[in-house]
């Protein structure tokens, strides 16, 4: 079998779908008007508006909506009346449709003699909203119109109205229609078939459909007459299926795949299990995934037998099938598949063992943990987390003091992703006797996750400083980093005790805990030992923090920039002025610009303080009120401009300077 290679079994399914959808559905209208229902005595105004010559078009078009709600007998005349009227004609019929009277039908088949071009194409559209089975023989007239558009509407309001006299018409039609009508005239023999299937005529819808699918229409077409004729045998549409699983047609072999979906019982899966082996490997793929969609666990002998050999793509397609079936059977087969040598094939087989439902497939998860093969266990720490496990947190504690060193950090990181604030205790107890960067790094990790899973973090400070106190260097900063994500008042006192410790590493971790605060409230301490201290890199450290607080957007822009005023008075180093201009060219004030101007004058940060200076007045000379802040810019982008002469932040401080002369905002 030769057909195009199937990149996406799902998207061509729906794809396919799309243009099955598309040949069955036909033009209607739709009443969306919100409006409100007038009262049954207005009947009169709304007619003496249509016979109105001096009424407005709204004013008719009004009425005609008006009519549609409440129009009796009475409105029927001066409605028919409009449907020659190029303007009228559609809300003549749309306030005729809705009226429950035999007199309506009548006046629109009249009209069918009197009308021609689009108003006639509207009438023949409202008969078959109607249904009028009287209306048929005209209707059939009218299937061989020379006006493309009037035979095409009367195709489409015979299959509306879909009685044995308009559904042999279509079929009449068919044989010789023009390429122009053929959808049209295919559209409403689809109707028809489904109006005949669903009033229980099976034998006439099967007629329909197969005469379709035996034409010379377009695919499309094909496809969804083999879709409803396979559907209108019942179970005697498995042959049919059966049939077209092997046709060398692309359409119709995915039309008999899109069919299989909508079918059940074991006989579907028998064919198309029975097929499979005789197709090519890419249409093998699209049954595949038909059949995982099926979820019948009949199928899997069939899948297991291509998920262990054969073609790659197959085998994987094949694996992906049996979490979607979700039956236990499959655990050993992907238990084993997780060992083959294809990375890609083991790497399939891992995944669709993480999404295979049931506690056979947990089991199998827990058996990995518990290993003596320490790459089974590892595997067994990530599927726990896949699978979200939180029933294997005992035996990820057991393995968070495994022998093998790759072991012990995996599972104190899950302990923390599965586990709850109940696990706070036992991970502390682990910290104290940690000491591997990798493991301490996961029980950081793993503390600040669990103690986030509480809507008061802050319960738990006292904890974590009850066992800060006894804890070695390496433990400690491991704890304060926690702390520092938990944030309060409480926390911030404990860690602003451990600033200036004897150990550096503790010293160093305090600071960065506090520039790494939650909310602003470390910013003071960070300033005053700024102030304080002697070690200059310490005092940077201090100093990069507290501009990281003046550089955060939720901040007033005034608070901000006092921040900054007050960092000023102690920069020195020039990574310090670096940290302070970045801060300050975050902030969208003038002011901020004269804090950066004496920086320009600086060779050593004149790029980053003309850089800063550019990103203020961009921002400016977009706001609403640029024109009143541009004239504040001018002198210093002069400044900017002329201090880095000849270099592309020159070029773009001229462009700013010019727009600033001008007013401001581009418009």
């Amino acid at each position: 079998m030769s057909i195009k290679k199937i990149r996406n079994p799902k998207s061509e399914i729906r794809n396919l779908g799309c243009i099955l959808i598309i040949a069955l559905l036909g033009a209607g209208a739709v009443r969306s008007f919100a409006q409100t229902v007038p009262a049954k005595q207005e009947e009169a105004k709304l007619i003496a508006v249509l016979k109105s010559a001096d009424a407005s078009h709204k004013e008719k078009v009004d009425a005609c909506r008006g009519l549609s709600l409440i129009g009796t007998r009475k409105a029927i005349a001066p409605l028919a009346a409009l449907l020659g009227d190029e303007k009228l004609s559609h809300m003549a019929r749309y306030g005729l449709e809705p009226i429950q009277d035999p007199a309506v039908d009548d006046a629109l088949r009249d009209a069918l003699g009197e009308l021609k071009g689009r108003p006639l194409v509207g009438v023949i559209g409202s008969i078959g909203v109607r249904r009028d089975a009287t209306a048929v023989k005209p209707l059939t007239t009218m299937l061989e119109d020379p006006d493309a558009e009037v035979a095409q509407a009367a195709a489409r309001a015979l299959g509306k109205i879909a009685n044995q006299p308009a559904t042999r018409a279509l079929q009449r039609a068919l044989r010789g229609a023009p390429a122009a009508n053929q959808l049209a005239i295919c559209e409403g023999l689809f109707r028809c078939a489904e109006a005949h299937g669903s009033e229980g005529q099976r034998d006439v819808a099967t007629e329909i459909y197969d005469q379709l699918r035996e034409s010379d229409a377009p695919h499309q077409v094909r496809g969804g007459a083999l879709r409803g004729a396979i559907l209108a045998r019942g179970k005697a549409g498995v042959t049919l299926l059966r049939e077209h699983l092997r046709s060398d047609d692309y359409i119709l072999f995915s039309a008999a795949c899109q069919t299989a979906l909508e079918m059940p019982g074991s006989e579907v899966t028998g064919a198309l299990t029975a097929e499979l082996n005789k197709l090519g490997a890419d249409s093998q793929i699209l049954v595949i995934w038909t059949l995982g969609q099926r979820a019948d666990p009949a199928a899997l002998p069939t899948l297991f037998a291509l998920a262990k050999k054969g073609q790659k793509n197959v085998r994987l397609e094949a694996i992906r099938a049996l979490p979607r079936i979700g039956d236990a059977s499959a655990v050993p087969l992907l238990a084993e598949l997780m060992a083959d040598s294809d990375s890609q094939i083991s790497q399939t087989a891992q995944e669709a063992l993480a999404a295979l439902p049931g506690r056979e497939a947990d089991a199998a998860v827990m058996a990995m943990l518990n290993s003596s093969d320490s790459s089974q266990r590892l595997l067994g720490i990530e599927l726990t987390g896949r699978r979200r496990m939180t029933t294997s947190l005992p035996a990820l504690l057991k393995a968070a003091r495994d022998p093998d060193p790759r072991t012990r950090p995996a599972a104190i990181k899950m302990v923390g992703e599965l586990g709850s604030p109940a696990e706070l205790p036992t991970l502390l107890d682990l910290l104290t006797k940690l000491e591997d960067s990798q493991e301490l790094d996961a029980a950081r990790q793993a503390l600040s996750d669990v103690c986030a899973k509480t809507d008061d973090p802050e319960s738990y400070t006292e904890k974590l400083t009850s066992v800060l106190a006894k804890a070695q260097p390496a433990q400690k900063v491991v704890l304060l980093r926690v702390l520092s994500g938990i944030g309060g008042l409480e926390a911030l006192r404990a860690v602003s005790t451990w600033i200036g410790d004897s150990d550096p590493e503790v010293n160093t971790a305090a600071i960065r805990a506090l520039s790494t605060w939650k909310d602003v409230d470390a910013a003071p301490i960070l300033l005053t030992l700024a102030q304080k201290f002697k070690n200059p890199n310490d005092k940077t450290l201090c100093l990069r923090g507290f501009l990281g607080f003046a550089s955060r957007g939720d901040l007033p822009a005034n608070q901000r920039l006092s921040m900054c005023r007050q960092a000023a008075d102690l920069i020195q180093r020039n990574d310090e002025k670096k940290l302070l201009l970045g801060a300050l060219g975050s902030i969208d004030s003038p002011d901020a610009l004269a804090l950066i101007g004496p920086h320009l004058n600086d060779p050593a940060v004149r790029a980053e303080a003309a850089t800063a200076s550019l990103a203020i007045a961009t921002r400016l000379l977009k706001r609403r009120d640029a024109a009143k802040l541009a004239p504040k810019l001018v002198e210093h982008l002069e400044k900017v401009a002329n201090a880095t002469a000849g270099s592309d932040l020159a070029r773009r401080a001229n462009a700013l300077l010019k727009q600033a002369k001008s007013g401001g905002r581009r418009r």
